[in-house]
């Protein structure tokens, strides 16, 4: 079986009509930096809003002063809805397809931590590399999930997806792939969002289960350039050819 691990992202859809479910590895686990996020958010304190928010001006902040605690819940993997789940188009995938999503994709949350693309999340904003009030959520997860995370997927094949900073959430310590992404034999950046979003999109619409699977598969616009292999990393490197 297989794994996709893969990134947040700093916009959200508002809403949601998801029951609240017991999160990836307990929600008790998260009491603490869940807790000192609403304190923050229902503080009233506009400037301890606008930094845990990264946002310049307080009117910004509007959509997301809201009590985690009383909010409506939604899938994480529908949550999100920055480039990379732009091209993902969850709701425009068929049930299978968006069951795959909610059961093998493993989302790495600047609030929640690790969480199943299926477990519920409201709506929340935390601007990549901030601290919630003096806690540092990659410290706090990293500390608290990567024991349990070795544990639970030491019987599954890992397809890292995430941007380079959510290692410092979770650091594999199993053999996994990871992707690279060529145009013109420049490494793209912002573009490879997008295309982290495609490849699970593809993944999922094929029913991925395996790595080998996943070698086997083809996406249209990208080839592959080379692999490189570096202790228990396997990069595959694409170029964009359309």
């Amino acid at each position: 079986m297989l794994k996709i691990l893969f990134s947040p992202s700093e916009g959200k859809n508002r809403g949601g009509n998801q029951a609240p479910k017991e999160l990836f590895g307990s929600t008790d686990a998260r009491e603490g930096i869940l807790k000192a996020y609403n304190d923050i958010v229902l503080s009233g304190d506009e400037e301890a809003i606008k930094k845990l928010f990264g946002f310049k001006k307080f009117s910004e902040c509007d959509p997301y002063i809201v009590d985690i605690f009383d909010s409506p819940f939604m899938h994480a993997i529908e949550r999100y809805n920055g480039v990379a789940y732009d091209y993902l188009k969850y709701s425009e995938q068929n049930s299978l397809t968006q069951a795959y999503l909610r059961e093998h994709t493993l989302i790495f949350s600047n609030l929640y931590g690790p969480i199943l693309g299926g477990d519920t999340i409201v709506n929340y904003k935390v601007k990549q590399g901030n601290s919630i009030g003096e806690i540092a959520p990659e410290k706090f997860y990293k500390e608290r999930f990567s024991y349990q995370l070795d544990l639970y997927l030491s019987r599954y094949d890992i397809l890292d997806l995430r941007a380079g900073y959510y290692d410092k959430f979770y650091k594999v310590t199993k053999p996994y792939t990871t992707l690279k992404f060529l145009k013109n034999g420049k490494i793209v950046s912002h573009w490879a969002k997008a295309y982290r979003g495609i490849v699970l999109r593809e993944i999922a619409g094929a029913n991925i289960r395996s790595l080998k699977e996943f070698n086997s598969l083809e996406i249209e616009g990208l080839n592959i350039h080379e692999i490189k292999k570096r202790k228990n990393k396997t990069e595959i490197v694409f170029n964009i050819v359309k």
